[in-house]
């Protein structure tokens, strides 16, 4: 297989600690010099200390991801969302703007939130994020985005599904394997996202890891991959475990969320196509992202034969998923 990495191209490589503190005092503060590196895979986050004031939070998005419209449309979200008090880190402005540029890097302000991990098995903790995406949805149905992507099998499945099979990963044993399973998930799949499901702006990425326990209130951190998409996609993330544990969580969930939205309850069948897109896609990400030095240190297990043969059987796995009964609400 290919070896895509290669240390000496990569334009994070310019982003030096000077070079960040010379980003953040182009708005007009100034840094006292302290810098810490934050857990960030695809942009670089650093908290940043600033004279006479609390540190503050610099995200520096990966080039070529974003167009700036897309980007000030995640910004306006959140403030949008910060406007209805909702829980959520939104950006600072400064001169008149959430996005800034210098030294060739875009990049926002952020204020530097505390606390720590939600428990995914706290029913308390479930309500209360309920409630938020309940209220996160309320504002998204509001308007559509004009230019954040929608979620579709195209992008999410397809195009992911190319990328591997032209992209010389795959081992040659593995490649009739991949290009079959991938090929049936899609052909299964595919009538149901042919429908025409309500859609409204979404966090898009509702994992343990984008939210922040803070004074007995779920914030949400990172709405860098907020999308066009059925509510739903907000919620399968957060259920886990065996059947029964899934109704369980999901009925927490959606207990918090009709609060103050509507949950519909026919979106129950997406929840496993929606984790089949989610488990292509990811291995497509890790394919796309190889060339930057980051990745390999922090996923070393990737692009292996052993990898590669375990990704095609979770496959498996997943298309044998799509044979059982869609959950249903249980105690709500």
């Amino acid at each position: 297989m290919t070896d895509f990495v290669n240390v000496d191209s990569h334009p994070y490589d310019t982003l030096t600690p000077d070079r960040v503190i010379d980003c953040v005092e182009s708005v007009g503060l100034l840094s006292d010099a302290r810098i810490f590196p934050l857990n960030s895979y695809e942009n670089r986050v650093y908290q940043v200390g600033i004279d006479d004031g609390q540190p503050l939070i610099a995200k520096f998005y990966r080039p070529g991801r974003w167009s700036d419209e897309q980007i000030i449309e995640e910004h306006a979200f959140a403030l949008e969302l910060a406007a209805a008090e909702i829980p959520v880190v939104a950006p600072l402005e400064y001169n008149g703007s959430t996005l800034h540029e210098a030294h060739g890097f875009r990049f926002a302000l952020f204020p530097r939130r505390g606390g720590h991990q939600l428990e995914l098995d706290n029913f308390e903790h479930l309500e209360q994020v309920g409630t938020m995406l309940g209220r996160i949805h309320a504002v998204g149905a509001a308007r559509p985005f004009k230019y954040r992507r929608t979620l579709s099998l195209q992008t999410f499945a397809r195009d992911s599904r190319d990328f591997i099979l032209n992209g010389n990963f795959l081992p040659r044993e593995n490649i009739d394997a991949y290009a079959t399973v991938t090929e049936h998930l899609i052909e299964r799949i595919a009538p149901l996202f042919e429908r025409d499901w309500t859609t409204l702006r979404l966090h898009g990425d509702c994992h343990s890891g984008n939210f922040l326990w803070r004074d007995d209130t779920p914030w949400f951190v990172d709405l860098d991959d907020c999308i066009q998409g059925p509510a739903i996609q907000d919620i399968w993330m957060l259920i886990s475990g065996n059947r029964a544990e899934q109704t369980a969580y999901l009925d927490a969930v959606v207990e918090g969320y009709e609060t103050f939205y509507a949950f519909d309850p026919q979106q129950l069948q997406l929840i496993e196509p929606l984790r089949c897109l989610r488990q292509m896609h990811h291995a497509a990400w890790l394919a796309r992202r190889w060339q930057d030095p980051a990745f390999p240190r922090a996923f070393p297990w990737f692009n292996t034969p052993r990898y590669w043969a375990e990704h095609i059987l979770a496959l498996r796995e997943q298309q044998a998923m799509l044979n059982e009964p869609p959950l249903t609400l249980g105690a709500v």
